[in-house]
């Protein structure tokens, strides 16, 4: 069986995947794109601002997400912790998220409620 780290993607692949955790999270952060720098067949990178206004460049692998730079473009940190998740990374970063994402699951629940009780 494959190591998660050493799992490969075409380059490709990898771009579909990160475009889907980008339009996961637009709503509960100020900013998500794709960093200029080169991604390979084994991970991308995202620049991402919180909503506090802190910038971060993001890997993400099979091993999941990881904080690599305090800057967009940047790979200066060395963090070992990875994320399953894009919420869980966002979580431990920005409470503005956490706030915003609670938001918008109870606006979805209340629009729920609304529909069954007509």
């Amino acid at each position: 069986m494959e190591d998660e780290d050493e799992k490969q993607l075409d380059k490709k692949q990898w771009v579909v995947e990160a475009e889907a955790v980008m339009k996961d999270i637009k709503e509960h952060v100020k900013e998500v794109c794709l960093s200029t720098m080169e991604n390979s067949n084994r991970f991308i990178y995202l620049n991402v601002m919180t909503g506090e206004g802190d910038k971060y460049c993001v890997e993400l692998s099979a091993a999941g997400f990881r904080v690599v730079g305090n800057s967009y473009d940047s790979k200066t940190l060395n963090d070992k912790q990875y994320f399953e998740t894009p919420y869980a990374l966002l979580g431990s970063i920005s409470s503005t998220y956490t706030t915003s994402f609670g938001n918008s699951l109870q606006r979805q629940l209340e629009f729920l409620e609304k529909e069954l009780n007509v």
